[in-house]
């Protein structure tokens, strides 16, 4: 059994990281809008809180500068990469598909999908396969008024993954199943929103609560 914190869309309020942390998962994962626009250099005080392993990608409201920032703290950048942690093998992408607000990190769905199809054949599966994204797939926790926003290009690599794990659309916070692929998204972080992930010994053991600290 493994325990994740799952965070997103802090938007530069860290203020109830302690009390997240309180909760004593083994690992964080943090899906993306870690800043509001920027800077890049001030999720530094916010990561080194993190005690134990930290995976993140960057959200669309983050500047690109991030990654560099990300590559040289003691988190893990999972943004166009792929990572083993023993019955669990992650890959990720940060961003998110356009949006009408010309934020800092948005690309263009064939973007996206090249991405994906670059890392996923080096994605050494095992027990639990999951999907950090901020963007979430189309059609999956993915509404803003009536209207589907999520990216095509991770809808169609879902099917890959037992959980996908995303952000970005702030009045969406939620669990869904999409053909066998579990989807969740955590809830603004800012709000004191989370999920804690339970990973069983088995595939397809994936328990997820919806927390508020």
């Amino acid at each position: 059994m493994m325990d994740v914190l799952l965070l997103a869309d802090l938007h530069g309020q860290f203020g109830k990281i302690d009390s997240f942390l309180d909760l004593g998962a083994d690992a964080v994962f943090i899906a993306g809008d870690l800043t509001d626009m920027g800077p890049a250099d001030s999720v530094e005080p916010l990561l080194s809180r993190i005690d134990v392993p930290c995976f993140v990608v960057p959200g669309n409201c983050d500047p690109k500068e991030i990654l560099d920032v990300l590559e040289h703290s003691d988190s893990v950048c999972l943004h166009a990469s792929q990572i083993n942690l023993g019955k669990i093998s992650i890959a990720g992408i940060g961003g998110s598909n356009p949006t009408p607000f010309n934020t800092p990190f948005e690309m263009t769905d064939k973007q996206i999908d090249d991405i994906l199809h670059e890392i996923m054949p080096k994605l050494e599966r095992t027990v639990h396969n999951v999907l950090l994204t901020h963007a979430p797939p189309y059609g999956s926790l993915d509404v803003i008024n009536g209207e589907h926003v999520g990216s095509a290009s991770i809808q169609r690599h879902m099917k890959s993954f037992d959980l996908v794990c995303c952000a970005h659309i702030h009045e969406q916070r939620g669990i869904t199943d999409i053909e066998g692929t579990k989807v969740v998204n955590p809830g603004m972080a800012s709000a004191g929103n989370c999920a804690m992930i339970h990973f069983g010994n088995e595939a397809k053991d994936i328990k997820i609560e919806l927390l508020t600290v």
